[in-house]
């Protein structure tokens, strides 16, 4: 409870700045924000690799305005490979930052920090609770960039094989949106859900369409993505 208490009156120390809360809570969501980046390795790059086809989730489907419902680029191993992606970063992260509990620690925060074995998804002790944040809002991550891709192709961006289209706002809000959603519906009460960075993670919000576009743009520039975006 102590730590709870010197860490909430730290995020509202003006002396530390609100830029140094916005990275913190950046980094506390990075494992769920990556969950796309361990789409693009289970769902193309191994693949690829080893050279076995993808499981396409609409199967080739088309709906009545002519336009696939999700496109090439969404297949399961990519949905729950994201998913099992953002876990591992998550226990990463509680094995790096675990032990950094004070109003130092910014911004390096476990976002496991405030779980104990009386919440829900202390499953497994505190590494089965790592994981299963990550992976609870990885799939939330993942369910977000569906939506998103569902509405693109309402629009009539394609997405087949290799040829893809750039919708910026679908392309991040709907995944960033979901993954907040899930947080505050699963992890009320979490250092990641605190009422203190509220302000913050509103911030992330708005700037998720450009680390999203970073992201695309290392990930094409390292093979993982056939277009940069």
């Amino acid at each position: 409870m102590e730590t709870v208490q010197t860490l909430s009156e730290s995020f509202n120390d003006s002396s530390w700045g609100f830029a140094l809360n916005i990275v913190t809570v950046l980094l506390m969501y990075g494992p769920f924000y990556l969950a796309n980046t361990g789409a693009m390795l289970f769902g193309k790059w191994i693949p690829d690799k080893f050279g076995f086809d993808s499981i396409v989730i609409d199967q080739g489907r088309t709906l009545s305005d002519g336009f696939r419902a999700l496109g090439d680029g969404k297949t399961w191993n990519g949905f729950f490979g994201g998913a099992f992606f953002s876990g591992v970063l998550t226990l990463l992260t509680h094995q790096l930052w675990g032990g950094r509990n004070d109003a130092e620690s910014r911004p390096f925060i476990d976002p496991t920090l405030w779980a104990t074995s009386d919440d829900w998804f202390w499953i497994g002790g505190e590494w089965g609770a790592a994981f299963t944040m990550g992976f609870v809002l990885g799939v939330a991550c993942m369910t977000g960039d569906l939506v998103g891709s569902y509405f693109k192709r309402r629009k009539g961006h394609k997405r087949e094989g290799n040829e893809s289209s750039q919708a910026p706002i679908l392309d991040t809000l709907t995944f960033a949106i979901v993954i907040f959603i899930a947080a505050f519906l699963f992890f009320e009460g979490q250092i990641i859900t605190s009422p203190d960075l509220l302000d913050e993670i509103i911030v992330l919000l708005i700037l998720t369409p450009v680390i999203h576009r970073v992201t695309n743009i290392l990930g094409f520039k390292l093979g993982l993505k056939s277009v940069p975006y």
